[in-house]
């Protein structure tokens, strides 16, 4: 990832918050011979660890397309993200541009049990079904439970410490306020770009760097 001061996301709570908010992941390995392979899933926070460790599991036969556990892989988390048209900057010259939020988060997969693969299976369709009405869990019924017994077979669940991370959010920081205003007006206004998410993180990035420089005044 190109390094820029200006974008760089280095606090952990804040890219922990980020998977928590952003879910769907990139799963990246190299594998010798094989060259880069990529997979995408739903990725958990494991809250009850010491650190930053991720919890997912990758449908067979991926584990060994990826050579799941045998070196490190890299998990790609996306934000809000999206277009900006220099129309909106009221300024020139400018150019347009993309902003977006992302993190790289590098680390070794520990593969697990088929035990604690079905806890984290568990624990991924309790952390999407919670939010309904009526949440589908797979241990709500005897029925459910078995089938979730079986079909933990096709899985393959892991766990990764993430051991190093590279993160941007590129918010228009560069910006001064009243050009970040008008973009974040722009992005919520309906029509091609129309884009509450990006507009939402604009303006709490806004209000983070704000805290940060007050803090240190």
């Amino acid at each position: 990832m190109r390094p820029n001061p200006d974008y760089e996301l280095d606090d952990v709570d804040a890219i922990r918050s980020l998977v928590r908010e952003n879910p769907w992941a990139s799963i990246v390995s190299f594998v010798p011979g094989k060259g880069l392979v990529a997979s995408h899933y739903p990725i958990l926070l494991d809250e009850d660890a010491d650190g930053f460790v991720l919890l997912s599991h990758v449908g067979r036969p991926d584990e060994r397309l990826h050579e799941l556990g045998g070196h490190e892989a890299m998990v790609i988390i996306y934000g809000p993200q999206g277009y900006v048209s220099p129309g909106w900057y009221d300024s020139s010259p400018a150019v347009p541009t993309w902003n977006f939020v992302v993190a790289h988060l590098y680390g070794t997969p520990e593969i697990l049990s088929d035990e604690e693969n079905l806890q984290v299976l568990e624990k991924l369709v309790a952390h999407f079904e919670n939010p309904l009405p009526e949440p589908y869990l797979m241990n709500r019924t005897l029925e459910n439970a078995a089938y979730a017994e079986r079909i933990v077979r096709g899985t393959v669940g892991f766990r990764m410490r993430v051991e190093r991370f590279e993160a941007k959010d590129k918010m228009s920081q560069d910006k001064p306020a009243e050009v970040i205003d008008r973009v974040i007006d722009a992005l919520g206004k309906p029509g091609p770009y129309f884009n509450p998410p990006l507009a939402a993180r604009m303006a709490a990035t806004r209000t983070d760097a704000t805290h940060t420089e007050e803090n240190r005044s």
